[in-house]
């Protein structure tokens, strides 16, 4: 197979970023232009002052969104890099412009509960996109890094939130609506748990630890009847002094259950803790 040469490799590469880009903020678009929009939500950051602007004085949500982020794409270049600003530039023209075409759409649904959650998960999953491909939409991306560039000790998640609550809080005066932001909220919060579902994996596994003098026969059990292996290591219980063997084992949620009842089988008086994993990789798993 011929090697490819490294202009080759960086126009994949861009390539790639370019699809992610567009994939990502087409999804953006929809959550937020039939969904959130047309029920009068926000998710937060320069789309919550858009709405409210979009209200006010029916303007396009997009371009509105464009116009607010050209003094931080500025700041952004002086103050944090050109290459962050860019990408900063191409995500808000192409979420911009995907939002003002999917506006000209009916929404699809009038229920403000389904709104939140569908346009919740929608903007998550394309905001988690573009983010795999080191891109941003501008807003709330862009304010961060310029305050981070003042403020280097500031929390980068700490700083998204206080702007989005604040932003919402505004957004339910100007629509003199609680439930505004009530909705708002479980947006915001569906969005956030999305972008960590992609980020993450979705392949959740459970780790359990065994304390057992019959710890050779639980594991030697445990890999026969599931053909599942496990680790055996040192401890000293405090309150007794005695050395002891703690068994511990990565498995599926489906094999807890099987794990747990072989070594009571073995030891009723085994003493077990059963805790979630996000991920694991290697051999068994992925």
């Amino acid at each position: 197979m011929k090697k490819l040469t490294r202009t080759q490799i960086l126009i994949k590469k861009y390539l790639k970023e370019g699809i992610e880009i567009i994939l990502g903020c087409a999804l953006m678009a929809l959550g937020t232009s039939l969904f959130l929009l047309p029920n009068q939500l926000s998710s937060g950051g320069f789309a919550g002052i858009a709405t409210i602007i979009y209200y006010l004085f029916n303007l396009p949500l997009g371009t509105t969104m464009l116009i607010l982020n050209i003094p931080l794409i500025i700041l952004t270049i002086i103050k944090v890099g050109k290459e962050t600003a860019i990408k900063g530039v191409i995500g808000t023209i192409v979420l911009s412009t995907f939002i003002d075409i999917f506006e000209t759409f009916n929404p699809l649904t009038e229920d403000r509960l389904l709104a939140c959650i569908y346009g919740g998960i929608l903007i998550g999953l394309g905001t988690a996109i573009v983010l795999k491909a080191n891109a941003s939409t501008g807003g709330t991306d862009l304010l961060t890094y310029i305050i981070r560039a003042y403020k280097p000790h500031f929390k980068a998640s700490n700083l998204i939130v206080i702007v989005d609550i604040s932003i919402v809080f505004l957004n339910v005066l100007f629509f003199r609506e609680i439930e505004i932001g009530l909705y708002s909220a479980i947006a915001i919060y569906l969005s956030g748990k999305m972008i960590d579902i992609v980020f993450e994996g979705i392949y959740f596994t459970k780790t359990m630890f065994i304390v057992s003098n019959k710890y050779k026969e639980i594991a030697q059990e445990i890999g026969k009847k599931l053909d599942r292996g496990s680790t055996a290591i040192y401890a000293k219980g405090m309150y007794t002094r005695e050395r002891k063997m703690i068994l511990w084992c990565v498995a599926s949620r489906g094999e807890v259950a099987k794990i747990k009842d072989i070594a009571q089988e073995i030891d009723p008086k085994a003493f077990i803790v059963i805790s979630s994993a996000r991920e694991a990789w290697g051999k068994g798993f992925r």
